[in-house]
């Protein structure tokens, strides 16, 4: 899996007849009279990636005609794409293992089955199956895609599953990255797509939430197994007239502050340590993992009540629309909404 991305801001004709191997901007010989006067009409050109194979990159540059891009669209959701794991466990279920019952949990949290990924299954699956069920909702085909942003906190690769997806899909002329935004991810990644629209003239851009957040729960902890569990789901959206515009306001916010109350840290393996008493750094280092979900349950919950009321007022009013006008509200469980995020 690889990932590349340019600039170029032309004109740059010079940089064309240069070998790039050669290219050095720090040498003296750039700020010579003659290049001085030319330095004018450089913009930039820059390529960044890494391991990238010559079949990825001749799929980089496919033949799609260049379409000029229209900036200053509105977006719109055209089409929709889900999938969940096999195996489901119930509250039941985890009243064999845990103190509670099936009301405690339900009235607390009207959850009453949550599915876990098992066997083979992977993060990267659920992914594509909601983002084909997207796609065939919308009636896009995968060449048509622009770009893919992948919103996961628990990618099957550290290096994230975006380009994968970008490759399983069949997506040649999309790029791909990847959001970490625990809880808010997908907000992030749906309001992301509509400013690539808007001020990047892309005209179709898949947007994929999904996380496998079971790995890192502790099925003893009754605060927090209740609550998680795994899945994908993944939107298309479409530049539209700006008249047509589908996202009417949004209000985003983060408070580091409360990191405290909700995180999974790193931290050293337990099964590679070197005990060292003279203070020396240890070498190799130790091969490290993520620990459980901790949350205080309080805090998060106090921090949702006394903030979201407020991003909901901030997103209406730069909508244009007061309380009265709105029909549904779709919210975050507020037990665990680690940001606050709000969209009309």
């Amino acid at each position: 899996m690889a990932t590349a991305t340019g600039l170029v801001f032309p004109p740059a004709p010079f940089i064309r007849r240069v070998r790039m191997a050669h290219f050095n901007l720090f040498s003296s010989s750039f700020c010579t009279e003659r290049n001085v006067q030319r330095r004018a009409d450089l913009r930039c050109c820059a390529v960044v990636g890494g391991g990238v194979d010559d079949h990825i990159v001749g799929a980089a540059s496919s033949s799609k005609p260049r379409i000029p891009r229209v900036v200053g669209m509105g977006s719109r959701l055209v089409g929709s794409g889900s999938a969940v794991p096999k195996y489901m466990i119930s509250n039941d279920d985890l009243a064999q293992i845990i103190e509670t019952s099936d009301e405690w949990i339900s009235v607390r949290t009207g959850i009453r089955n949550r599915r876990v990924l098992s066997g083979d299954e992977t993060l990267n699956e659920l992914a594509l199956e909601a983002a084909n069920g997207a796609l065939q909702m919308a009636g896009v085909v995968p060449h048509d895609v622009d770009l893919i942003i992948m919103c996961t906190s628990t990618p099957d690769d550290l290096f994230g599953g975006g380009g994968q997806i970008q490759s399983d899909l069949g997506c040649r002329n999309a790029w791909a990255f990847d959001i970490t935004a625990a809880c808010s991810g997908f907000v992030v990644g749906l309001i992301t797509a509509t400013r690539f629209i808007k001020g990047g003239g892309y005209k179709n851009i898949l947007v994929i939430g999904a996380d496998a957040l079971s790995r890192y729960v502790d099925w003893k902890d009754r605060g927090t197994c209740i609550l998680f569990g795994d899945a994908a789901g993944a939107v298309l959206v479409q530049a539209c007239s700006a008249d047509e515009d589908g996202l009417l306001g949004f209000d985003l916010h983060s408070d580091g502050h409360g990191q405290r109350h909700l995180n999974a840290p790193t931290k050293d393996s337990e099964t590679d340590t070197i005990l060292n008493t003279n203070g020396a750094a240890v070498f190799p280092p130790r091969k490290a993992t993520y620990s459980c979900i901790q949350m205080n349950g309080k805090e998060v919950f106090r921090f949702a009540v006394r903030c979201v009321p407020q991003s909901i007022e901030f997103a209406l009013e730069e909508a244009g629309l007061t309380f009265a006008s709105i029909d549904w509200l779709l919210l975050h469980q507020v037990f665990i909404a680690a940001n606050l995020n709000s969209l009309v």
